[in-house]
């Protein structure tokens, strides 16, 4: 069994917060007790948000995190959190067999244009001729893993004997201000980038350290952000024009 389901957008599990928290703490415990029942193996999808800001850098999976437990995102931060722990406890109360993966920030094609995801929100911006937005100063820095990538990783955790927690991420890191501007260099030269606001309980870094999933997976990544974005964009820019084209011919 895989288990993927949860809001991963900061503008879906605010706007219910509740809900978000209820998919990964009671839904997770459904899922495992369906895997018990079934004597399923189960991987649990979890996060780098269990780091929350994190004071080690880059992250390793022996780092406990530094999350705000109050805050506007724990729903989904110390949802997973919690999550983790049923999963573990499960294994260890009852012989399930587990995985953990901690997924960091992915892309790639069929992601929802208005999702509010920072790399969907770029491209999306860049197509549509609108200024990129950027929320805080632009210095925040995150890693991004294309979607093919995080695939073969959670495969390969399930192929193997390693129970994890594992970080599946790719290590390349970079501000916001570099993404934006690598993507107006692939998508649009002309783009302006604005500055907004910054959401609150932002992670100020995030970096994957994937020794253990080199070790004990035989796993990195494999396709650099330009790859990736060019392929992304290819995508977004076929679905606008068939909303466009759609819409003029009603």
């Amino acid at each position: 069994m895989y288990h993927l389901a949860c809001p991963a957008s900061p503008i879906h599990y605010k706007f219910n917060p509740v809900k978000t928290i209820k998919t990964n703490v009671i839904g997770t415990l459904n899922a495992l007790g369906l895997a018990k029942r079934c004597k399923a193996k189960f991987l649990l999808t979890s996060t780098s948000e269990v780091y929350g800001d994190p004071l080690e850098h880059p992250q390793r999976e022996s780092y406990w995190g530094n999350v705000n437990p109050i805050g506007e995102r724990a729903c989904y931060d110390e949802g997973k959190r919690c999550a983790e722990t049923l999963a573990f406890d499960y294994h260890r109360e009852h012989g399930l067999d587990i995985r953990v993966a901690r997924i960091f920030n992915t892309y790639g094609p069929r992601m929802a244009m208005d999702d509010g995801r920072v790399v969907s929100n770029f491209v999306a911006q860049a197509l549509e001729n609108q200024p990129l937005t950027i929320y805080g100063d632009g210095t925040q820095t995150r890693s991004f893993q294309y979607v093919s990538d995080l695939v073969a990783g959670l495969i390969a955790l399930m192929d193997g004997d390693y129970i994890g927690p594992v970080n599946l991420g790719n290590p390349g890191e970079f501000t916001m201000l570099e993404l934006a501007e690598k993507v107006r260099e692939i998508v649009n030269p002309s783009a302006e980038i604005i500055f907004c606001e910054n959401t609150s309980d932002d992670p100020s870094r995030r970096k994957p350290d994937i020794t253990i999933a080199k070790e004990k997976l035989g796993w990195e990544p494999k396709v650099p952000l330009s790859d990736g974005l060019k392929l992304m964009v290819e995508d977004f820019r076929t679905r606008i024009e068939e909303r466009k084209a759609r819409e003029q011919g009603r």
